[in-house]
């Protein structure tokens, strides 16, 4: 029987409850989401904890809340900069540090047995990434990398066509293509032989025909006497 009750609560306790990850930057304000219903329950009472939610309350708790109002807050960076009245109770943590990296909880005490909500959050915290400086120096690398990138890409796309364009002549210069371009040559020089041969013979015979003298008048030119 016992079992069985513990059965039941541990469904009660994962319907109710979630798990979330997020990623803060140190020196940056980072927000751990908790939220509920504030339509359908009105205003609530909530803590925050370090550590996962126990089954009651919060664990080593950080900020509480009763009725809408702040109760314990252990450092002025812990912030409630959501709509609190509309049921936004995350926790935001002002210049976030290194050391504030861990697991968070959440519990919203819902009325009823078994009710209260309960958000768990693994935060970790990274270096801010260092953005290059924009100089002139900086643009010209930029471009000179973007110009190399281009021709590097340029030279592959014309390798390529380069190595097709081998494949293709390699396989053209097979047995049978090389066959006809033989015939193909081999027609053409006979075709000019002709040519030339029918050339020099008409020249031959222009050269040797005899050559005519004009013909001689035949009628004599009769003197007239007066």
């Amino acid at each position: 029987m016992r079992g069985l009750c513990y059965f039941f609560l541990s469904i009660l306790t994962q319907v109710n409850s979630k798990t979330l990850g997020v990623t803060g930057f140190v020196g940056h304000n980072v927000t751990l989401p908790c939220s509920y219903d504030s339509q359908t329950h009105g205003v609530l009472s909530f803590c925050w904890g370090q550590g996962k939610v126990p089954r009651s309350k919060c664990s080593n708790t950080i900020l509480s809340s009763q009725d809408g109002e702040v109760s314990l807050r252990q450092s002025s960076r812990y912030q409630l900069l959501g709509s609190v009245a509309d049921g936004d109770v995350s926790l935001t943590i002002l210049h976030a540090e290194q050391s504030d990296a861990g697991v968070y909880g959440c519990r919203v005490e819902i009325p009823g047995w078994f009710n209260d909500y309960k958000v768990n959050i693994h935060l970790d915290m990274e270096e801010e990434p260092v953005e290059q400086p924009v100089t002139v120096d900086y643009i010209l690398q930029t471009e000179a990398q973007d110009m190399l990138t281009t021709s590097s890409l340029i030279g592959t796309e014309a390798g390529d066509m380069m190595e097709t364009h081998t494949t293709q002549f390699k396989a053209f210069l097979g047995a049978g293509n090389i066959s006809r371009m033989a015939a193909i040559l081999f027609f053409t020089v006979i075709i000019i032989l002709v040519f030339i041969f029918r050339r020099t013979l008409l020249f031959r015979k222009k050269h040797q025909q005899p050559k005519t003298s004009p013909p001689e008048n035949i009628y004599e030119t009769i003197p007239v006497h007066h």
